[in-house]
């Protein structure tokens, strides 16, 4: 357990720690980049101004899901560098949350390092260097980096990191109640948006929609226009049956950040009300935003393998995965490559990867599904019975095309 937690401590986050990518903490408006720009036009050699220039466009891309902002990005932050080229711990963070961003995680870990060598206290460096180890698959690494960033300087993203960490290492128990902690005592609005929307994922993935509706509801009351809670909100709605009050909800997603996660599950949606037409166009917007992200330096071959492999070239989804494989071991590109292997008809190699997706036992209704279809291909009957009812017991809804076919192969298997 945390020390913060064992010492039953507030959990607000600490002065250095916004913007954190994926905290949820502070999210840069085009108001707060306006300010730095003039502020920078008058004091050019600021150098801890520039680092934070960098980052409120690191932010900025991802609240807009714009990846133009990424090479502006790193312009800012090469020219605090610049500018102060000795023992810039606020630029080194931002390159590795920009590293990050940009899905560069081994650049991210060595940035994250370097930054904490000169402050080891830097609570974004710590959360850049979880998220790092967590990406990579380096999952005890990770375990033991937010045990000690929280032992150092306890502090909101590194809470929920922790709480993320033991999700993927298959205590979603111990992550629930890390969480609830945080939300009894988190103060600001945008901390409890982001604790309760993770509240409303943990429900979500266990099939507990009445919980996960309450979580995402508590979320969009306190910010309204936040995305990840409308997204979780459009599966519930979706899983209760309301497929126009989902749409609303994914169209409106769409609209304000036309991120895969969020174009493919409109496509999908779509797809599951027989519109193909509508559902065609979401992925081909998928594929569009692909291909800026690559222009813009962002690593795309995972989100591409996914896509790809239900709802594009096939081929392509094979190479991406195998490429990302080598760049990175986690357990969701071990599904990812398991299922492009699968829809390759390389069910034999792709069992291996299957397995691996869920060897640390974290909890994934979609994993054990692309794990049971495998076992099913291969004539392993009793192994992809087991696997398929797991699926489904563990979140019956858990994706508007996959859920469906996932029941109609366990009544072929009976």
């Amino acid at each position: 357990m945390l020390a913060s937690l064992r010492f039953g401590g507030r959990f607000e986050p600490a002065a250095d720690s916004a913007p954190v990518t994926g905290a949820g903490i502070d999210r840069a408006t085009g108001r707060d980049i306006a300010r730095l720009q003039e502020h920078l036009r008058a004091q050019p050699k600021d150098a801890t101004s520039w680092a934070a220039l960098g980052l409120a466009y690191v932010e900025q891309a991802r609240v807009t899901a714009d990846p133009s902002f990424y090479p502006k990005a790193a312009a800012a932050l090469d020219r605090s560098l610049r500018v102060s080229p000795k023992d810039n711990e606020p630029a080194l963070s931002g390159q590795g949350a920009l590293a990050a961003a940009r899905h560069d995680f081994t650049a991210a870990l060595r940035l994250a390092g370097q930054a904490l060598k000169i402050n080891p206290y830097g609570t974004r460096a710590h959360a850049v260097r979880v998220d790092a180890l967590v990406e990579l698959g380096r999952y005890e690494e990770a375990d033991k980096a937010v045990r000690h960033a929280d032992s150092i300087k306890p502090a909101l993203p590194i809470f929920t990191r922790y709480a993320y960490v033991q999700e993927l290492r298959g205590r979603p128990g111990l992550a629930e109640r890390v969480l609830r902690q945080a939300a009894v005592s988190a103060t600001d609005p945008a901390d409890v948006t982001y604790v309760r929307t993770q509240l409303g994922e943990l429900a979500w993935n266990r099939g507990d929609l009445r919980a996960a509706e309450r979580e995402y509801a508590a979320a969009l009351r306190t910010d309204p226009h936040w995305l990840p809670a409308i997204d979780g909100r459009a599966r519930v709605r979706a899983a209760r049956g309301d497929a126009a009050a989902a749409l609303r909800d994914r169209q409106a997603l769409v609209a304000r950040a036309p991120l895969p996660s969020y174009v493919v599950a409109l496509g999908e949606l779509y797809e599951a009300r027989g519109m193909q037409a509508q559902a065609r166009e979401q992925y081909g917007v998928a594929g569009a935003w692909a291909a800026l992200a690559r222009s813009n330096g962002v690593a795309t071959d995972f989100e591409g393998a996914i896509t790809a492999a239900d709802h594009g070239d096939r081929t392509a989804a094979l190479l991406a995965a195998r490429t990302e494989w080598g760049r990175r071991k986690s357990v969701h590109v071990a599904d990812a490559l398991a299922w492009a292997l699968h829809v390759n008809g390389k069910d034999k190699e792709a069992l291996g990867y299957a397995r691996q997706a869920v060897r640390t036992g974290y909890r994934n209704a979609t994993f054990l599904y692309h794990l049971g279809v495998i076992e099913k291909s291969l004539g392993h009957t009793a192994d992809a019975r087991r696997d398929l009812k797991a699926a489904l017991a563990l979140n019956p809804h858990f994706s508007d095309l996959h859920a469906p076919l996932a029941r109609k192969a366990l009544k072929e298997l009976s």
